[in-house]
């Protein structure tokens, strides 16, 4: 399959699959490298869909690669699959994965969560409030995604054709960019101006 193919493939899907399938087990996501794309049913407040592509009413607002390109250090490669990747962004917390770090600060009035600082201090998640997180992605997220023996050679094609208001890294062209880097930026101060969350609190 050609690029222009793989491409197409993740604007035409068969299906969008929901967070409940995605964590069945065995989950229908395979354990192979891979490009993913995640559309929304609903997007966070503020998030502009007008330019973006959408399919059976949702609008695709982020593409990941799983796993990242080689080190060029020569360091061993990572192994991190579409299925621990995917499923990590649906069920794991902010500090893991930067879509839900990106969702969290834009849904964090909505939602009621906050950016913290947690164990040792030097991750940041939504503590307690992942739970919340995860439960508006059950609603409002959806996912495809196609293997790829070496997905980081066209994530950079996908990220300049495509509208992507959730992207940052190499989609500075876009007009969210600034609005969304500024956005996470001073949850990021924040989260580091108070002190290491405790679950009792």
């Amino acid at each position: 399959m050609s690029r222009i193919d793989k491409v197409a493939a993740l604007m035409k899907p068969e299906r969008l699959w929901s967070r409940a399938e995605v964590r069945s087990r065995p989950s229908p996501v395979p354990r192979v490298a891979g490009v993913y794309a995640w559309y929304f049913l609903r997007p966070p407040a503020g998030v502009s869909t007008r330019d973006c592509h959408k399919i059976r009413g949702a609008a695709l607002l982020y593409v990941g690669i799983s796993p990242k390109p080689p080190p060029a250090n020569g360091a061993a490669p990572s192994r991190q699959t579409l299925c621990g990747r995917i499923r990590c962004h649906f069920s794991g917390n902010a500090a893991g994965s930067t879509l839900r770090l990106t969702l969290g600060c834009l849904l964090a009035e909505t939602l009621g969560i906050e950016l913290r600082r947690v164990g040792s201090g030097r991750r940041l998640t939504f503590a307690d409030g992942e739970q919340r997180l995860s439960e508006w992605m059950d609603r409002n997220a959806r996912v495809c995604w196609m293997p790829v023996e070496q997905p980081w050679t066209i994530e950079e094609q996908l990220i300049s054709k495509l509208s992507l208001p959730l992207n940052l890294r190499s989609n500075e062209r876009h007009s969210f960019h600034p609005v969304l880097t500024e956005i996470r930026r001073d949850h990021r101060y924040r989260a580091n101006t108070l002190p290491i969350w405790k679950r009792s609190e």
